[in-house]
């Protein structure tokens, strides 16, 4: 017999009654039941039921040891009886009748339940991650996030991508998040930096002459923390391609998308290949007020600036004029609601820093509120009946400068479906955001630069860099969108040189600040460069909404807390005075902190 299990937890079943067998694994939970023990035995793959009897020495060693320890168990399987079975376990109609048990590893008193699924203070968590990764729900999770990697996986080889690994030590970029730093010990003073992305090595790699590149790439970004954002670094897959178009680049990775959502949606719709929606960047700004839709939410914002020009609401008509826009957020089926749910909105509207949140409420076709008082009851009838509304359906209005409106009305859109319950819980909508511009006005700088990715190419390439206005022209750019979660940025790559020069020279960069900054990749594309484009959608996302889970942690093995500190490893740390010598370091103190321990305020030898 093996020294530590014949089956593992999950894998007895009604043919095996009669067998001696060995089980290892951890006691999950301990049943007094009047001389009798019940424990649930837990290993990676399920629970198994033990029953040690009153006077053996199974049930001594048992009593003795708290939940969590870990214990190899030989026993005898027996039926239980249909009254006992339980058919929420895999293993629900035996149970091991104990008369021997081996004590591998007794736990102490835990900082935290394993059994169940109490919420507990993230710092806890965070702290004993691996008595929290013993949990049902995180356990999951994480085996999840496997199998979605190795779905991911067959699906890119079966699409002739080719899997490639890229450098992680590299060169300090200047665009983008900032970078993580790692001094050179060989070279003082100098640094490499951990990548934000694969982005210069895979176009590189396309440059080499491979045709379809993927890996699941390390990123690194010195960035904080949100829901939907790991500080320090995360998973994407990232992906390359030669020869194509954006129509080819689409066609290539839907199916992958849709078919690694499909096989883990456990019974939720999911967009098919093919039918992913292409929305213009401009269209999705006005119709959602975001270019990250959720498409489950069925209302659609609208522009109603032309209704309140001249109007009677003379709050609306002066910022019209002004050159401000009104936008409309339909609330349907709003007659039940009462006056306090449009107060509301519009309190949360000014808890968010907006001016407020405009409505007309509609009960059997009557009109209420002070707007439409305002602005008279034919012209809000045929602003209602330019809607599409039913006598029943409400509305909200933003009003203000273009983004500012589109912001505060996508934000409304949102939690004006969630109030209703407007969104489907069982559905992934994915969605391409396309035809984003190449440039903004940088308000703050008062200049023109890049909005997007800045090695994208420009629709209309060199032509359109020197005829049009920078702000009017478009990038091949596009984003990857499901449930209102941007899963990818992605773009057709600008591959000849002359354009480059052309589309930094806009954006305020020199010939020689594109040499210096971007060599490796300029230099490459001096000596023939193949048409390319890919995108990098993120892992750590993608299983957050398979798993239905609100924020990333919840997905990542061993995360880091908002402060971007790993609490069980204590990272970041101190390192000692040897170490800072060899890389010729000093550690200065933040100014007006108080002073560092001067033993660690080392000068290089």
């Amino acid at each position: 017999m093996h020294a530590y299990r014949t089956h593992d937890c999950a894998q007895l079943r009604a043919a095996d009654v009669g067998q001696t067998v060995k089980l290892s694994g951890w006691i999950h939970r301990k049943r007094d039941h009047g001389g009798v023990l019940f424990v649930d035995l837990r290993d990676h793959y399920g629970i198994t039921q033990v029953v040690a009897n009153a006077g053996t020495d199974a049930l001594a060693a048992l009593e003795g040891v708290r939940a969590e320890s870990v214990v190899t168990i030989v026993g005898r399987v027996v039926a239980r009886g249909a009254e006992a079975s339980n058919p929420n376990l895999a293993t629900g109609e035996i149970e091991v009748v104990a008369h021997e048990v081996v004590v591998q590893s007794a736990a102490q008193e835990l900082p935290l339940p394993v059994a169940g699924e109490q919420d507990y203070p993230e710092d806890i968590r965070l702290r004993y991650r691996y008595l929290d990764l013993r949990r049902e729900r995180l356990h999951n999770n994480i085996v999840l996030r496997s199998n979605v990697i190795a779905s991911i996986r067959r699906r890119m080889i079966d699409q002739g991508f080719t899997e490639f690994q890229t450098p992680i030590l590299t060169a300090s970029s200047p665009e983008g998040a900032r970078d993580y730093l790692v001094p050179s010990r060989v070279h003082p003073g100098k640094f490499y930096a951990l990548p934000q992305a694969p982005q210069m090595f895979k176009q590189l790699i396309m440059v080499a002459g491979f045709d379809r590149y993927f890996q699941i790439a390390p990123c690194f970004r010195d960035e904080d923390a949100r829901a939907d954002r790991s500080p320090g670094e995360f998973y994407q897959l990232d992906f390359e391609m030669s020869f194509v178009t954006q129509e080819d680049v689409f066609q290539a990775i839907e199916p992958v998308l849709a078919g690694v959502f499909e096989e883990f949606a456990a019974g939720r719709k999911v967009t098919p290949a093919g039918q992913f929606p292409r929305i213009p960047y401009k269209e999705a700004m006005l119709k959602y007020g975001s270019d990250k839709p959720d498409l489950r939410n069925p209302i659609e914002i609208l522009d109603v600036s032309d209704h309140f020009r001249g109007s009677g609401f003379g709050l609306f008509a002066r910022i019209v004029e002004g050159g401000g826009v009104v936008r409309a957020i339909p609330a349907p089926g709003t007659a039940g609601q009462s006056r306090k749910f449009f107060d509301d909105m519009n309190d949360w509207a000014r808890s968010e820093g907006h001016a407020g949140l405009g409505y007309i409420t509609q009960k059997g076709g009557e009109l209420g509120g002070p707007i439409a008082k305002n602005h008279g009851e034919e012209a809000t009838r045929k602003l209602v009946a330019e809607l599409g509304l039913g006598p029943d359906d409400g509305i909200f209005f933003a009003a203000g400068k273009e983004a500012q409106a589109a912001k505060l009305a996508g934000a409304a859109r949102t939690r004006v479906a969630e109030q209703l319950g407007l969104i489907a819980a069982d559905e992934f909508k994915f969605c391409w955001i396309v035809d984003f511009p190449m440039y903004e006005y940088d308000e703050e700088a008062k200049k023109v630069d890049f909005s997007h990715n800045p090695f994208s190419m420009p629709q209309g390439e060199l032509e359109a860099l020197e005829t049009k206005d920078p702000l009017d022209i478009l990038a091949f750019q596009y984003d990857i969108v499901c449930n209102g979660v941007e899963l990818s940025s992605g773009a057709i790559r600008n591959h000849r040189p002359d354009i480059m020069y052309k589309a930094f020279e806009i954006a305020g960069y020199s010939r020689e600040d594109v040499d210096t900054n971007f060599s490796g990749m300029i230099n490459a594309f001096k000596y023939g460069a193949p048409p390319h484009g890919g995108s990098a959608p993120g892992i750590d996302r993608i299983v957050m909404l398979l798993a239905g889970e609100p924020n990333i942690r919840e997905v990542v093995l061993f995360p880091m807390n908002q402060k971007a500190e790993d609490l069980m490893m204590n990272a970041p740390g101190d390192v000692t005075p040897k170490q800072l010598r060899e890389l010729h370091l000093r550690v200065v103190p933040p100014a007006g902190t108080a002073a560092a321990d001067p033993a660690k305020l080392v000068a290089p030898e």
